[in-house]
């Protein structure tokens, strides 16, 4: 198809159409044409957006793109974001997770006279957007919305907005309400009731001094490398089974040859756990999360050294990485520049940096290129549906 300046050519990094005049126009597809009155005639990949609440939730930016736009947007944030840096290198194609599969999420409440309005915010406020559908939310997780409302309602006062942090367990769903006081019996005998009638498998109040289980029949887990790992309430998990899949998969093409592996920012041990053959040594700063992953680890019998210990202020050192055939890195959205600069100084022969910001990866791919590392190759993983956040699973090699 011939391009024209009023076509949508890209996707720009906040989610808006770029023309080939260079106009951004929200919410256009590539092939879109762009009127000089503005208005938007749609092109073969302009995808019919299925939610209702679309496009003022900000739980999605990008339902208005087909699958293939969507894959090709974040090849580009990957590339634009090497490009920065004077890099470039294979970009395989993205590994997208399907609608209604988010087995994690982060939810906000506030009273509104008599009713609760449960949901994400809206794009670009702080507005509750009261969800009645969602396209990404696993629908087990969707289907506790109403009840919570419920609840709520009868512990929430007038003057206050909290979070809900809800998650699939290997228990089933497990729920934190943060910010809610809930104290005296009435409270305590509706939670229970609540956590009861929709056989959750923990309920957790955090008052400010940290989550506390209401409810709790069993010890909650998930299941990481085949190994049940205790599951503290709110804690990070990959927000889908299928991304999670991808980036372990990722992760074990890169070091599956490893006697020795560093697992930095190990987490509860999402990549710790998929080497049963290897010893590894597994580095995270947040307590709760470590001890999980020591526990799990001696109770499945894994050679795994856990180490309590935060990896900016104090890297594994270069002489100590030297010692492992393989390094896993999967920081937060800062990126490791302190540790990363441990590594290229290192004789580690391979790396695995796991990202979730590309322009962070970027700078810390830059540093290692710089110091005798190659970028062998790039997995996209889209596990975030129709939005914006990009991650990644990436090859270094000596």
């Amino acid at each position: 198809m011939p391009v024209s300046d009023d076509m949508v050519v890209r996707v720009a990094g906040r989610g808006e159409g770029v023309t080939g005049d260079g106009r951004h126009v929200p919410f256009t597809a590539p092939g879109d044409i762009v009127g000089a009155d503005g208005v938007v005639t749609p092109g073969p990949h302009h995808h019919a957006p299925p939610c209702r609440h679309f496009p003022e939730c900000g739980g999605c930016q990008l339902q208005h793109l087909d699958d293939a736009s969507w894959s090709q947007y974040i090849v580009d944030r990957i590339a634009g974001a090497l490009a920065a840096h004077s890099l470039e290198t294979e970009i395989r194609a993205p590994l997208l997770s399907p609608p209604r599969t988010r087995r994690r999420a982060t939810l906000h409440a506030e009273r509104r006279g008599r009713q609760v309005h449960l949901g994400f915010t809206g794009q670009g406020s702080h507005q509750i957007i009261d969800l009645q559908e969602c396209h990404i939310l696993a629908p087990d997780l969707f289907a506790l919305l109403s009840p919570l409302r419920g609840l709520l309602a009868a512990l929430l006062p007038n003057t206050r907005r909290i979070n809900v942090h809800v998650a699939r367990t290997n228990q089933g769903r497990d729920v934190l309400i943060d910010g809610l006081d809930a104290e005296g019996l009435a409270a305590a005998e509706a939670l229970t009731a609540f956590a009861g009638r929709h056989k959750l498998a923990r309920l957790s109040i955090d008052e400010g001094f940290g989550p506390t289980a209401r409810w709790e029949p069993e010890p909650v887990t998930v299941t990481l490398g085949g190994v049940a790992v205790p599951f503290p309430a709110g804690n990070f998990l990959q927000a889908t089974s299928e991304g999670e899949a991808a980036l372990v998969s990722a992760v074990h093409e890169i070091a599956a040859d490893a006697g020795t592996v560093a697992d930095l920012f190990a987490g509860l041990g999402t990549f710790t756990f998929a080497f049963p053959a290897a010893k590894v040594y597994a580095a995270e700063a947040a307590r709760d999360s470590i001890l999980s992953l020591k526990a799990a680890a001696a109770h499945a019998g894994r050679p795994v050294f856990a180490d309590h210990r935060d990896l900016f202020r104090r890297p594994v050192s270069s002489v100590d990485l030297g010692n492992f055939g393989a390094v896993i890195l999967d920081p937060p959205r800062a990126g490791a520049k302190e540790q990363v600069a441990e590594i290229a100084g290192s004789r580690a022969p391979l790396v695995a940096y796991v990202s979730c910001n590309p322009g962070t990866f970027a700078r810390d791919a830059e540093i290692l290129c710089k110091h005798g590392y190659r970028l062998d190759w790039i997995q996209p993983v889209g596990q975030f549906r129709w939005s914006t956040h990009v991650e990644l699973a990436a090859r270094f090699s000596r």
